[in-house]
């Protein structure tokens, strides 16, 4: 299950998972990329089902876990993808609604999805692993974007109780750190990203597939001793 599906990470994600074996549910709120994705991983042999929805609705991650049991058989893996940035605004000159809308798809997006996703790996017996993109500005201060260092430090406090919660019934829950990439939130963004991009050790903004790769090891086997982790996947940006 992969959430913010339709472009950037999480379509490099989808591609990726499928690529690799995966049978991928995609869920995100615009309809036509998200159809056209399902078409491409067809198209390459992939299996892959679209779910149009937003996290925000707890009834609508419902629904896509049931579409995952119901198409699939059950979940093994998730990655909790979905984000909103933040306009550089000054904390003081912060609207409600703003602050609202960063809180309520960074923050609550992911606790809907651990609500439904985390019973259904209990009730499978089976285990399973979860991935919760965080960010740099989940480690330290990012500029004049205090709702989404807020929601993006949440999202890590938010891994680290599911893991502790859940590791002892065979569900691991990792955070990603995921530096400046290039994707459409970044590319309407004001120039914060690169600005973040400047100070990491290999100075430039990461591929989408380079934090899919990441996404895609955290979900296998070959990470099976990695849990309640915030894994940086930021050029060195968190080292200086």
């Amino acid at each position: 299950m992969i959430t913010g599906a339709s472009s950037g990470i999480g379509a490099a994600a989808a591609r990726l998972f499928a690529a690799e074996g995966a049978s991928v549910i995609l869920m995100a709120r615009r309809q036509k990329p998200l159809c056209d994705l399902v078409d491409e991983i067809h198209a390459s042999g992939g299996r892959a089902v679209a779910v149009t929805g937003d996290v925000i609705c707890s009834e609508d991650v419902e629904r896509v876990v049931a579409v995952a049991v119901e198409r699939f058989g059950g979940l093994d893996a998730a990655f909790n993808n979905a984000g909103w940035g933040a306009r550089g605004t000054d904390l003081h000159q912060t609207e409600d609604a703003a602050y609202d809308q960063i809180m309520d798809v960074n923050v609550r997006g992911v606790w809907n999805c651990l609500r439904r996703q985390i019973p259904l790996m209990l009730d499978q017996r089976t285990g399973g692993t979860i991935v919760n993109t965080s960010s740099t500005a989940g480690l330290f201060a990012t500029g004049a974007l205090a709702p989404y260092v807020a929601a993006k430090h949440a999202v890590l406090g938010l891994t680290k109780a599911a893991a502790a919660e859940y590791g002892g019934r065979g569900i691991r829950v990792n955070a990603l750190m995921v530096g400046s990439t290039r994707t459409e939130l970044t590319e309407g963004s004001t120039g914060s990203g690169r600005l973040v991009a400047a100070r990491a050790i290999q100075h430039r903004l990461a591929d989408p597939t380079e934090i899919a790769q990441a996404a895609a090891w955290l979900c296998s086997d070959r990470s099976s001793f990695v849990t309640g982790g915030a894994v940086p996947v930021d050029g060195g940006c968190s080292a200086v």
